[in-house]
């Protein structure tokens, strides 16, 4: 799939392929396509300090007169929310807002292993033989993604699913399993953007980037990782577990402002993809769908 080319997923509930409105498109472009944007990207929108500026000029309260426009311009719809959109006192504070409870309903099947996020997934069925994410001959390297050779040799193998999140969407993200959680640990690193304008041309991003690692214990699957993984204009992210006992759909944490992305890694064959995720990720093509609906079985 060429880098230029418009990003297009498939939606779970529409049924068919759309083209992502993204936002800040015309920026993204130029850093990560041209040469002067590459230049700026390295001197300055990778750093953890432009993040830090830009997440400050979003809780400003200048910064709520952005609300309305963003709902208004990306079809957003305030019914889901939890509280009204003009409740939110900073852009930031609307952008990890909350759902009504129901609003994102997990699947009834204690075997189904549920999507951790809003957002557009592609997935790798084995990692040591994927012909590619985003592009073919891009692979994982799971040495450098998890930070510890023992973690890589028991993920090898495995499978993966790298959620996207774009800053349309909702930016809380959960348990995909049942089981016992440990405390998230900081892999640092910088903070480029996790779309696929970027990853299409890098996808050592993933394993590069600022990210968080939870094992979690489960009795039908092993152990599971999950990585969140920060990017430019995210650079902190918010948890809202405590170690231990955690139940699948449960909340995890939040991203404050900007697009991210979550990455679960399972044991080989532990699981079964859901038959769309197979079919859609075979195409090098995301499958949009919820937080709580199916993305795997357990095998």
């Amino acid at each position: 799939m060429p880098a230029d080319d418009p990003i297009r997923f498939f939606h779970r509930y529409a049924g068919r392929v759309e083209t992502e409105a993204v936002y800040g498109e015309r920026w993204l472009r130029w850093t990560y396509g041209t040469l002067p944007g590459r230049l700026a990207l390295h001197a300055v929108a990778k750093r953890a300090w432009f993040s830090r500026w830009y997440g400050r000029r979003m809780d400003r309260s200048a910064s709520a007169g952005k609300i309305a426009p963003f709902i208004a311009q990306y079809g957003l719809d305030p019914a889901e929310f939890a509280d009204p959109p003009e409740s939110f006192r900073t852009f930031n504070e609307f952008f990890f807002r909350r759902l009504k409870a129901g609003a994102r309903p997990v699947h009834p099947d204690p075997r189904a292993v549920v999507f951790p996020a809003d957002g557009r997934h592609l997935a790798v069925p084995d990692v040591d033989r994927a012909d590619g994410f985003f592009v073919k001959g891009q692979r994982l390297d799971l040495r450098r993604l998890l930070g510890a050779d023992d973690l890589a040799a028991g993920f090898a193998g495995g499978t993966a699913v790298l959620s996207r999140l774009c800053p349309v969407d909702y930016h809380r993200f959960h348990f995909s399993v049942a089981g016992r959680a440990g405390q998230p640990r900081l892999l640092n690193g910088p903070l480029f953007s996790v779309s696929p304008i970027a990853l299409r041309r890098n996808l050592a991003i993933l394993w590069e980037n600022r990210r968080w690692l939870t094992l979690i214990k489960t009795p039908a699957l092993g152990r599971v990782a999950m990585l969140e993984i920060g990017a430019t204009n995210v650079g902190s992210v918010e948890y809202t577990f405590a170690e231990g006992a955690v139940e699948r759909g449960q909340e995890k944490g939040f991203f404050r402002f900007g697009g991210s992305a979550v990455l679960t890694l399972f044991e080989p064959g532990r699981v079964r993809l859901a038959d769309d995720l197979l079919e859609q990720s075979a195409q090098h093509r995301e499958l949009y769908a919820h937080v709580g609906d199916v993305m795997a079985w357990v095998a």
